[in-house]
């Protein structure tokens, strides 16, 4: 390491001035540059170059875990252990998640009854939609942003971003979700006791499409924790560390995100470390 140290900055001090701090010697550090490399070495080398590849593909934002399923996946054989050690030496390191723990209370909906009963787990698609909306600061004020997530593979079926949070704001997210999924025999629909959600029009065009209502209790996200997690994934991930001009220009982001990073390609825990995209197909073939 010593060696490696006075390599890469011999261009910056003279080998003797930093050989002398270091307490080594020049003609040890000589006979270390002809020295062949190492395979161990070499090896070591060539799996940065595709973690580096992996951890920048995810905008900077996947661990050790994730980036060892990329490397697998390229052909490259290693332990986690060894893609955690070169992570560390090469200073790539994820963006922590920020979560707080949320008060866990609440009352039931008068609208429809919590039926998901916090049961995350689907045996199939179209089963269980998850929904929601949030919103992102640019400096032409607020854009909300819902979502319609099938809990079958953590897919983003459907969404919209507005700047005013209507009715119609959640309505285009769920119809984006049928248009592309089609209408099921049975579907549950959970989202929380939102005005919007609530409303005549929406409560409509659930009752249209023959989709079943279930709503959280009020003031408990954990009723939908796994719409939560989405979306504070999509804020550590991609928008808390941006500034946006216009709502114009984070729509585009929130768009990449989620069809061109979250659904295609970003592996998910709860899906064996497989992209929601990748799951489903896996699970259509079987």
């Amino acid at each position: 390491m010593t060696f490696a140290f006075i390599a890469k900055h011999r261009h910056i001090w003279p080998v003797s001035w930093m050989c002398a701090v270091l307490e080594v010697s020049r003609s040890g550090f000589h006979a270390w540059l002809r020295r062949p490399t190492s395979a161990r070495a070499s090896y070591d080398a060539k799996l940065v170059v595709e973690i580096d590849k992996s951890f920048k593909a995810s905008d900077r934002t996947y661990g050790a875990r994730r980036v060892w399923r990329d490397v697998l996946e390229d052909g490259l054989a290693c332990g986690l252990h060894r893609i955690e050690r070169l992570m560390r030496q090469n200073a790539l390191r994820a963006r922590p998640k920020r979560r707080g723990k949320p008060k866990d209370d609440g009352e039931r909906s008068v609208i429809a009854d919590n039926i998901l009963d916090r049961d995350f787990q689907a045996d199939r698609p179209n089963q269980k939609w998850l929904a929601d909306f949030t919103y992102i600061w640019t400096a032409e004020g607020w854009l909300y942003v819902a979502a319609v997530l099938d809990l079958f593979s953590r897919r983003v079926v459907g969404w919209s971003m507005k700047a005013d949070r209507d009715a119609t704001l959640v309505m285009d997210a769920l119809m984006m979700a049928v248009w592309r999924r089609g209408k099921a025999d049975a579907l549950l629909h959970h989202s929380d006791q939102g005005s919007q959600y609530t409303s005549e029009q929406f409560q409509r065009l659930l009752l249209d499409n023959g989709i079943t209502c279930s709503m959280s209790r009020a003031g408990n996200v954990w009723d939908n924790s796994a719409m939560e997690s989405f979306f504070s994934s999509l804020k550590t991930e991609r928008t808390a560390r941006k500034v946006y001009r216009t709502r114009d220009a984070a729509r585009a982001d929130v768009f990449d995100y989620i069809e061109r990073f979250y659904n295609p390609r970003r592996r998910h825990s709860k899906l064996g470390y497989l992209s929601p995209m990748a799951s489903e197909d896996r699970d259509m073939q079987t």
